[in-house]
């Protein structure tokens, strides 16, 4: 995890694992990630190489494409290939752009 947080830090947003906690939400736009899942590569009961689901979620009040740029440019320098969504949240009136990846789990890290 270590190593997502630091790449996420290099976006220069203010980000959470998760979410804010309440009250302490910054104003947009933010980012919040986590880890829903894996895919590791598993065989005789051990699994051999740890990948990481990576979840990045971007919160603006508006459609911002320098923002979403900031976060791509980041993403495209560390070599990591996501799949991008986006859907307007009308309840938090705010755009949620969602970049999903995999990550190699590095143990040392």
């Amino acid at each position: 995890m270590k190593r997502i947080a630091e790449l996420i830090k290099s976006m220069g947003l203010p980000f959470a694992y998760d979410h804010f906690a309440e009250g302490e939400s910054p104003a947009p736009p933010l980012i919040c990630y986590l880890t829903p899942g894996s895919d590791n590569f598993a065989a005789d009961g051990r699994a051999y190489y740890k990948i990481n689901i990576v979840n990045i979620e971007l919160y603006t009040d508006t459609k911002d494409p320098s923002v979403e740029q900031k976060i791509e440019s980041v993403l495209d320098a560390n070599d990591i290939f996501y799949d991008k969504t986006e859907v307007w949240i009308e309840s938090e009136k705010l755009y949620e752009v969602l970049y999903q990846f995999e990550m190699e789990v590095n143990e040392n890290a």
